[in-house]
C-alpha cells in the first residue's frame, strides 16, 4: 500500500488539495488555501516524477511561502476599501445620539441610527433626555457618549 501511495503520489497530493480547499472554504481564514496551493505545487512535481522528498519539499516551501508572503498582501485587499466606508458598529462613530434616559457614567439610553443603546457618558457631565450627544466609542452594546460642546455647559449647569 505504502508502494502504490509512493508510485502514485500525485493522487495523494491532490487529495490533499481538495480536502484542504473544502477545509478553507468552512474556515475562510486563507491558511488553508496557502497549504492547498503547496499541494497542488507538489502534485505537479509529481507528475513531472519527482521524488517523493522533493515533493514533501516543494509542498512545504510553497505553502510557507504563501502563508508568509501571500497571505498578508491578501489580507490587506481584503480588508481594503474607501476609506468612508465602515461597517458594523464603526459607522456608527461620531453618529448623533438622542438622549432618551438621563444618562451618566453609569447607565442611560440613547437612540442612535434609529436602534435604542445602552448608553455612558465618557466624561463625568450627565445628560438629560432630549440631549444629543455624540458617539465617541462602542464597546459591547453600549455606546459611549459626550455632549455636544454647545450642551455641555447647559448640562453641567442642569444638575
Amino acid at each position: 500500500m505504502l508502494e502504490w501511495i509512493v508510485v502514485n503520489s500525485w493522487v495523494f497530493w491532490l487529495a490533499l488539495f481538495l480536502i484542504l480547499a473544502i477545509i478553507e472554504m468552512m474556515s475562510l481564514d486563507l491558511y488553508f488555501v496557502m497549504l492547498s496551493g503547496g499541494a497542488l505545487a507538489a502534485c505537479f512535481v509529481a507528475l513531472a516524477g519527482g521524488e517523493f522528498w522533493l515533493q514533501a519539499l516543494v509542498f512545504c516551501v510553497v505553502s510557507l511561502a504563501m502563508i508568509f508572503i501571500l497571505r498578508p498582501i491578501a489580507i490587506r485587499h481584503l480588508r481594503k476599501g474607501p476609506p468612508n466606508q465602515r461597517t458594523n458598529v464603526d459607522r456608527l462613530l461620531g453618529q448623533d445620539a438622542l438622549v432618551l434616559e438621563p444618562t451618566s457614567r453609569m447607565s442611560g439610553r440613547a437612540k442612535i441610527g434609529g436602534e435604542t443603546w445602552s448608553a455612558r457618558t465618557d466624561d463625568d457631565a450627565p445628560l438629560d433626555p432630549g440631549m444629543y450627544g455624540t458617539v465617541v466609542r462602542i464597546s459591547g452594546a453600549t455606546a459611549f457618549i459626550t455632549a455636544r460642546p454647545n450642551q455641555a455647559h447647559a448640562a453641567g449647569h442642569g444638575a
